[in-house]
């Protein structure tokens, strides 16, 4: 069973730094993509941030120039290095893989950004 699972998450000061990481375990293929998605209260999930097996990233235009995607195949772990924080990226982080046609999530990891 794939899971992948969050941690990193806390509270920090507008302007602050967080880095995200994501082990995924149950698996020995490659996934074709791992994406980081957010949803704050009362509004829809997001996708954030996006790496695919070729080390392309892609970013949603409300983070770019300030989280970066990585990941570690030696480590099976992603991370999201979050810089410059807003009160507005307070939201449940989760990370997602993408594998063999279908996609897991993690639980989620809390981030809260005050002002």
């Amino acid at each position: 069973q794939v899971q992948p699972v969050e941690s990193g998450g806390g509270s920090v000061q507008a302007g602050g730094s967080l880095r995200l990481s994501c082990a995924v375990s149950g698996y020995s293929d490659t996934c074709s993509r791992m994406i980081w998605f957010r949803q704050a209260p009362g509004r829809e999930r997001e996708g954030v941030a996006t790496i695919e097996s070729d080390g392309s990233t892609s970013y949603a235009y409300s983070v770019k120039g300030r989280f970066t995607i990585s990941q570690d195949n030696a480590k099976n772990t992603l991370y999201l290095q979050m810089n410059s924080l807003k009160p507005e990226d307070t939201a449940m982080y989760y990370c997602a893989a993408d594998l063999g046609g279908r996609r897991y999530w993690g639980q989620g990891t809390q981030v809260t950004v005050s002002s």
